[in-house]
């Protein structure tokens, strides 16, 4: 039995230059790679504030999954790498306001940097559908 695989893509230069997608799918498992705040543009967005920031890593992310069949709701694990620790609530709220009522396994690790100065955090998930 063939499996297939879904991917999704968001356009962002990054993806052409370097060879890779915002989220795939095989079966009923999803991974969405590292996403960082980006504006439709393409250029930064929420500069300074961490919790837009976040807030919009995880719209890019629910929108990847529903690219590939899946919602937020279907995440079993988070991971934020962050440039700065103290900022630890403001990310906190961001990730709870996605998912308060189904909470996943979760890591928050802090990182030197990023591609950019100006991106406080990146997120990765990864997710498991109910089998159609």
């Amino acid at each position: 039995m063939s499996t297939s695989t879904r991917r999704s893509f968001t356009g962002a230069s990054w993806e052409n230059q370097i060879g890779y997608c915002r989220a795939i799918r095989r079966g009923n498992l999803a991974w969405v790679t590292g996403t960082v705040s980006l504006d439709e543009q393409g250029q930064p967005f929420g500069i300074g504030d961490p919790e837009a920031q976040a807030r919009r890593c995880f719209e890019i992310i629910a929108k990847a999954l529903a690219d590939v069949g899946g919602s937020l709701d279907d995440v079993v694990r988070t991971r934020m790498f962050v440039t700065d620790i103290d900022h630890w609530e403001a990310f906190g709220r961001a990730h709870a306001a996605c998912f308060k009522d189904n909470p996943p396994a979760a890591t928050m690790v802090e990182i030197s940097r990023f591609i950019g100065p100006e991106f406080l955090i990146e997120i990765e998930v990864d997710a498991c559908m109910d089998v159609a």
